[in-house]
């Protein structure tokens, strides 16, 4: 729905990498969400009303306060389309995370209330009424937030939007909790049992579920988190795609907001190729990342020595050594330093997953003990790089 939507008001809709039609697309949806939730709002506190429900009045509050998390998601896209400025050199981006858990809290304020109000109708029960036309209005109501979780869902994926995902989250949520109100007042109507508040505590619990989650989501940017690992295969596909770069590593990626990436990387050139030449390389491939990501990225330039015979010897042998100890870790940058009088020095960078069994001491030693073995005189800096992926 929000996509068929952008197509009238969203001008150049299909660049969803522009700053601008990404704002767009979290305006449009804030402003539908707005619009959908107030009516449903308005059917179910009249079903609510007649029916004596607290459970379809509770859904009904809860359509209420998913369209003040509409208003704060249309807020926050707004406002973190802002460009950077003097106090804020990264932009704006993160309000729209911000955005997020302020939604997140008016779900989980919502479970709660409607908990406390369905043990209080557990104690002090009511008849309930049902008819067609609240069958009709709570059917209107699941149709509804089924079209309104195709449509956030399917917007969220075209811009990659963590926001978005949680108001479709939200609304499949809605659409579980309604259907399980609905056959609560069937059963009441039908067969007598009044179980109304009971099912009203496994609403409220769905609803506290759900923001939870979606606040998850949104915490976890603004913490800081790794890229995923197709991003980063895709931008060392990018790299190492020229021709002069022998590889890739310690890539650095920092978000400021979805459309506010900053990235570091260092990548492994031919020592004996004139700077200048690798120079404008790197340069070039800077650009190309600033144009396909709309990013900004440094890369640091690791001179790497090639057809040195002693240096591909000790390579293999420390390569045979990593394998021993574990043949997951991986390491790069390896550089053979020849010290004049302080003899020679074997410098690498060590991938090691966060969680591990050997502490970084441990690993160290043995590397230490074991490329003493190869030559007494040789002596080792490693460096070890955690890396977000945990060990097989």
């Amino acid at each position: 729905m929000i996509c068929f939507l952008a197509k009238f008001f969203i001008k150049d809709n299909d660049k969803v990498n522009l700053p601008s039609v990404r704002q767009s697309y979290g305006v449009l949806s804030g402003a539908t969400g707005i619009a959908f939730n107030i009516i449903l709002f308005l059917s179910k506190f009249f079903a609510g009303l007649v029916s004596g429900s607290i459970a379809i009045m509770g859904d009904a509050f809860n359509n209420l306060s998913d369209a003040a998390s509409s208003v704060v998601t249309l807020v926050g896209f707004k406002l973190s389309g802002q460009e950077a400025d003097e106090d804020h050199p990264f932009g704006h981006g993160r309000i729209e995370y911000i955005a997020g858990l302020i939604v997140s809290l008016f779900i989980v304020i919502m479970g709660v209330e409607l908990i406390h109000s369905s043990f209080d109708k557990i104690f002090h029960p009511e008849k309930i009424e049902f008819n067609a036309t609240i069958g009709v209005i709570l059917l209107f109501s699941i149709c509804i937030k089924l079209i309104m979780f195709q449509g956030n869902m399917q917007a969220s994926k075209k811009i990659s939007s963590a926001a978005l995902r949680n108001t479709a989250i939200d609304s499949i949520s809605d659409v579980f909790t309604t259907s399980i109100v609905l056959i609560c007042a069937i059963i009441n109507y039908y067969m007598g049992l009044n179980i109304d508040g009971f099912v009203g505590i496994v609403v409220g619990l769905l609803i506290i579920k759900a923001g939870i989650d979606a606040a998850r989501d949104t915490i976890s940017p603004l913490l800081g988190e790794p890229p995923s690992k197709e991003l980063v295969n895709e931008i060392i596909t990018t790299v190492t795609a020229h021709e002069g770069i022998l590889g890739a590593h310690d890539l650095v990626v920092h978000n400021y907001g979805p459309t506010r990436i900053f990235m570091s990387l260092h990548v492994e050139v031919p020592a004996d190729k004139d700077i200048i030449a690798i120079h404008d390389l790197i340069d070039d491939i800077e650009n190309e990342l600033h144009q396909k990501y709309h990013c900004t990225a440094v890369i640091h330039m690791d001179p790497v020595v090639v057809k040195d015979d002693e240096r591909d010897l000790l390579k293999r042998k420390v390569k045979h050594l990593i394998n021993e100890l574990d043949p997951d870790l991986n390491f790069h940058d390896f550089r053979l330093v020849h010290s004049g009088e302080e003899g020679k020095k074997l410098t690498f960078d060590l991938e090691v997953p966060y969680k591990y069994d050997l502490s970084d001491d441990h690993i160290l030693d043995y590397l230490r003990n074991h490329i003493k073995g190869i030559d007494p005189e040789l002596e080792m800096e490693v460096t070890i790089d955690k890396e977000k992926k945990e060990k097989q």
